[in-house]
């Protein structure tokens, strides 16, 4: 391809909108246009660099069995509603009518339908295990689109879902996809790590999210270097650090205008760890006070999995209910729902007296109240790990990928049912995977740049080589150039060359800028004795190659190229 037929707008200026990293390169270098929030424009390099992506995914995917297939982006309510995600997911969902009045949706994602699919094609066991998938436009009404193409209301998905007899078949397709998924990530050149996570409102017995760690990142990862333990922040367990050992006799103490934690500890003079937070939350099946040690935080998604989806209380809510303002509130004779933070087990603490302007000291779990105990703090670095006791650490990270056991969560109601051999009936036993391919571009940028541009990794860069004559006014270096042009295009390459009529200067910040990982520099110094140079981008490493036979030289070098270059972080 050729630079001078190819819209490949670089900018020299970062656009004002960019934030991250990757945002803001693959803006400057051409590969991405923002056609307004959360909605962006492949542009031809870009494509291509999402079409190596997609090869990559679709070669790995064959690799285990799976077929592709394409289904609509259009949905019907009515499937929705079977499961009963229509009436749980909020406003992200797009929803719409068609012209007969009828509710219909746009797909943020496909367990439904794929179900739905299977319900009506798969009979027997003989048909079984199936694995299916699809790369496909997803939607979503993201409240608020960022990053550039991490974060974005329309992007294109990698959902593949699996179907077997039994939770023993269940467990060889969760295998064979966290394997193919190790391959796609190590193939496009990303460092990565696989971790425990959330189902959310996917559902499930179980899942896993692979991330990539990058300061442009939404998501923390607990990390434990000693035993491997790796896991989302939002249901990572963790062992804080023990608080000293006091003894406080049980006695009420006047704390006048003192509400918060840190400012009773001053007050008091004893230190964050000796108090009980009490947080009041409101549930679908009514409110719930939360118990927390002083110095810890609520990990909500923890309490959303032990009670359901809930939302902090208003202070008008706190006096109806508990009958005292927030920031006096204790465990001591509450007639709620109480949860307690495990690390609160042992110990003597301080929290409210119920009472405004008041506080306790000497109150004792399991004398003075009780409660339903669970893991619900956020795991800090520093926590010891649950595992081994060793120190966790959190990375930030861009989520590339997850894995769901879903069980039988769809099949059940969409009435997905096979027959075994003796004619009895089941229901299949499902799992979803699924991989965003613009997030492994993000994620590519974010791991591998500098500050003249982009560094693609070589598995799925734009191209293998960037070609780059310097004086278009001479006729051996037009001739050359197109000879290794030529000759690497016919040996399966895939070339650029930037046969602008421009300067030396513009053509090297571009190349650098666009990322391509060889440059080919054809230019009257090295001809003249009899060379070329290659430019390795990553590195800046140069060396020389003889011009006459140059594209056989440069071919060998890419290919070697080709290993992949990184893995599991």
């Amino acid at each position: 391809m050729r630079f001078s037929k190819t819209c490949v707008p670089t900018l020299r200026e970062t656009p004002s909108e960019a934030e991250a990293a990757s945002h803001r390169l693959l803006l400057r270098a051409g590969y991405i246009r923002r056609l307004a929030s959360g909605l962006y424009i492949f542009m031809p390099l870009g494509w291509r660099v999402m079409e190596r992506i997609n090869a990559v995914i679709r070669e790995e995917m064959a690799r285990i069995g799976a077929q592709e297939l394409l289904l609509p982006v259009l949905h019907p309510a009515d499937i929705w509603q079977k499961t009963g995600r229509w009436f749980e997911i909020g406003e992200e969902m797009f929803r719409l009518r068609d012209r007969t009045g009828r509710d219909m949706c746009l797909g943020m994602t496909h367990e439904e339908i794929m179900t739905w699919l299977a319900s009506r094609e798969i009979r027997s066991y003989r048909e079984l295990p199936q694995v299916w998938y699809q790369i496909q436009t997803k939607l979503r009404d993201e409240a608020r689109p960022k990053s550039g193409i991490m974060r974005t209301r329309e992007f294109i998905m990698k959902d593949s879902y699996s179907f077997d007899r039994d939770e023993n078949g269940l467990a060889r397709s969760y295998s064979l996809h966290e394997e193919a998924y190790h391959r796609i990530f190590r193939r496009c050149g990303l460092r990565f790590y696989q971790v425990e996570s959330d189902p959310g409102m996917m559902g499930g017995a179980g899942a896993h999210e692979f991330m990539a760690p990058s300061p442009a990142g939404e998501d923390d990862i607990a990390l434990c270097a000693s035993c491997g333990y790796a896991a989302n922040v939002e249901l990572a367990r963790s062992v804080p650090p023990e608080a000293e050992p006091v003894e406080m006799p049980f006695e009420e103490v006047h704390t006048p205008g003192k509400r918060t934690v840190q400012e009773v500890s001053a007050f008091l003079g004893l230190s964050p760890e000796h108090f009980i937070k009490s947080l009041l939350y409101v549930s679908d099946s009514g409110p719930v006070l939360v118990l927390l040690r002083g110095d810890q935080e609520l990990q909500e998604r923890k309490l959303q999995r032990l009670v359901g989806p809930c939302r902090p209380a208003r202070k008008e809510e706190v006096v109806e209910i508990l009958g005292v303002e927030p920031g006096f509130i204790g465990p001591m004779g509450q007639q709620v729902r109480t949860v307690a933070d495990e690390v609160l087990r042992e110990g003597v603490y301080v929290s409210g007296a119920n009472r405004a302007d008041h506080h306790v000291k000497g109150i004792r779990p399991g004398r003075d109240f009780t409660a339903e105990w669970a893991d619900l703090h956020l795991a800090k670095a520093g926590d010891g790990c649950s595992a081994c006791g060793s120190p966790l650490r959190i990375e930030r990270v861009i989520e590339i990928g997850n894995i769901f056991k879903l069980g039988t969560k769809y099949s059940v109601p969409l009435k997905a049912y096979y027959l075994d051999e003796n004619g009895k009936e089941h229901p299949i036993v499902m799992g979803s995977y699924g991989i965003g391919p613009a997030r492994i571009a993000a994620a590519a940028v974010e791991q591998n740049h500098d500050d003249n541009g982009i560094i693609w990794p070589e598995g799925i860069a734009p191209f293998d080589a960037m070609v780059l004559p310097l004086q278009m006014n001479s006729e051996d270096v037009l001739r050359v150039s197109e000879e290794i042009y030529r000759g690497l295009t016919d040996r399966g390459i895939d070339v650029f060359i930037d046969d602008r009529d421009e300067r030396a200067g513009v053509k090297f910040k571009d190349a650098d800028l666009i990322g391509i990982p060889l440059q080919v520099i054809v230019g009257e110094k090295g001809l003249r004795d009899g060379v070329v140079e290659l430019k390795t981008r990553r590195t800046g490493e140069k060396r020389t190659v003889k011009a006459d036979d140059a594209a056989g030289e440069i071919a060998e070098v890419i290919r070697r190229a080709r290993q992949p270059a990184a893995g599991s972080a």
